[in-house]
């Protein structure tokens, strides 16, 4: 049985139908047609208000729907604001310094504008390159890569290895990871040339991890093995879902001539390799904010059944040392000096507030019982965005804007200005002004919260 025999060649979507198949097959039907007409797209991003930091309403729009990162922000928004920015025929480029899976690349090839993306984490890195690539592969390439695959599945999985990971002994049964290690192996073996073809297996496969696990997930994707979910699914019946929905999005964006002018490079922001020189007009992203969330940690699971670290332990060397100073266990592992970081001299514009409010939670930390190094993190964290402002300013063309989602923060009860400091470090490292325009209030809902210092989300505007 292959993916192709089961799919006429109509163009239109197919869904899963689970019932009556082995561990290993399964059956594709019709159903109607989800993305039918490219989206219609408002001039005025203002009907984004709310939710241009929200990466849950991506979930239902073609390519961006084939991996969930909830680091992420809205597509719909980012094609409003590009619409909006973007004036006459003449040539247009965008840049997002913090890339993530791509959101902003991919919404930049639909309005067939040119744009790069950096992003520092490896893994994510290879899941934004897999949907950049994959979209502009040919349809009967991508069908005959999955058939291949799921053909040369064994009727008979092996019995698993003794040295099982526990994060993954924990988050699935013991049948449905066997059938899920068949996979990995297969595509280890057989499959990981880098072709884009195959990258969109490996990128299946990584994206229904989720779907196939007992496991709890947190808000922010932190994987929590001691509670569990509703939903599960079989790992060959999701595998057989997700190709059908890649199969559907490359047609839908090739019948709406999504561009291939995007580039994702694995480059730090802070001080970005390039192979060309990049000049801009506009930079929409949304980098990490302040509020110890660990990057590192939300792909945890994925890296894991890779083979990529072998528990928490791995995630500092093999991610979080790639990335922007945001949450505590990256401060510690460091083992940061509060003095060396505020002398930095690119902090010299925000040096006093950042310092009172630095050395104020050094003193806090005391009366905690984590005792976490807040102190450094922030101190860092405002080093690298101002790092990162010293690099965009020559990329960016004289009167480009730049758009920052952003959120402040408040650890401990110690408040950070965000908008306001990161905007000074914008002025210093060359842009002309700044404004922000909060979009949402956080953390107002008092319960469970560790204080109640009202803190907001919004978008730092840079004119340059």
């Amino acid at each position: 049985m292959t993916i192709s025999n089961l799919l006429p060649n109509s163009g239109k979507p197919y869904e899963i139908v689970q019932e009556g198949f082995s561990p290993m097959r399964s059956a594709l039907v019709y159903q109607p047609e989800l993305f039918a007409e490219e989206p219609n797209i408002a001039i005025n991003h203002a009907r984004f208000n709310g939710r241009s930091g929200a990466f849950g309403d991506n979930m239902s729009l073609p390519v961006h729907r084939w991996y969930r990162y909830s680091a992420g922000f809205s597509a719909d928004w980012v094609s409003s604001l590009i619409h909006e920015r973007r004036s006459g025929a003449g040539p247009f480029s965008v840049l997002d310094p913090f890339a993530g899976v791509g959101t902003t690349i991919l919404a930049s090839e639909a309005a067939q504008v040119q744009s790069w993306g950096f992003e520092t984490h490896p893994f994510i890195h290879r899941v934004a390159t897999a949907k950049l690539k994959g979209i502009h592969c040919e349809l009967s390439g991508i069908r005959k890569s999955f058939d291949e695959f799921l053909n040369r599945l064994p009727e008979d999985v092996a019995v698993l290895p003794s040295d099982i990971p526990l994060l993954l002994s924990k988050c699935y049964t013991t049948d449905s990871l066997r059938v899920l290690f068949a996979m990995r192996n297969l595509f280890l073996s057989d499959f990981d040339n880098k072709t884009p073809e195959n990258e969109l297996i490996w990128l299946t496969l990584t994206s229904i991890l989720r779907m196939c696990s007992g496991a709890g997930t947190a808000q922010w994707q932190y994987v929590l093995p001691n509670k569990s979910k509703k939903g599960v699914q079989l790992p060959v019946a999701a595998f057989h879902a997700k190709a059908a929905d890649i199969l559907q999005d490359v047609e839908y964006t090739q019948r709406n001539a999504w561009s291939s002018q995007g580039t994702i490079i694995l480059t730090d922001a802070r001080a970005p390799v390039t192979d060309s020189q990049i000049q801009v007009d506009a930079v929409i992203t949304s980098p990490p904010y302040p509020n110890n969330y660990d990057y590192a940690d939300a792909t945890r699971l994925e890296m894991t059944f890779w083979g990529e670290i072998n528990g928490w332990g791995d995630l500092q060397h093999s991610v979080r040392r790639h990335l922007i100073h945001s949450c505590s266990q990256h401060a510690a592992a460091e083992r940061l000096v509060l003095d060396d970081l505020l002398a930095e001299p690119v902090l010299n514009p925000i040096r006093k507030d950042l310092s009172t409010a630095c050395r104020t939670l050094a003193e806090v930390r005391k009366t905690k019982g984590g005792k976490k190094t807040y102190h450094t993190m922030a101190a860092a964290y405002f080093r690298d965005l101002g790092l990162v402002f010293k690099a965009l300013r020559p990329i960016c063309r004289d009167g480009s804007v730049l758009c920052f989602v952003i959120g402040d923060s408040a650890p401990y009860g110690v408040y950070l200005d965000v908008d306001v400091w990161l905007g000074e470090l914008a002025l210093n490292a060359g842009f002309k002004s700044y404004s922000f325009e909060k979009i949402r209030d956080r953390n107002v809902k008092w319960k469970n919260r560790k204080h109640r210092v009202p803190l907001k989300e919004g978008r730092l505007w840079i004119e340059g």
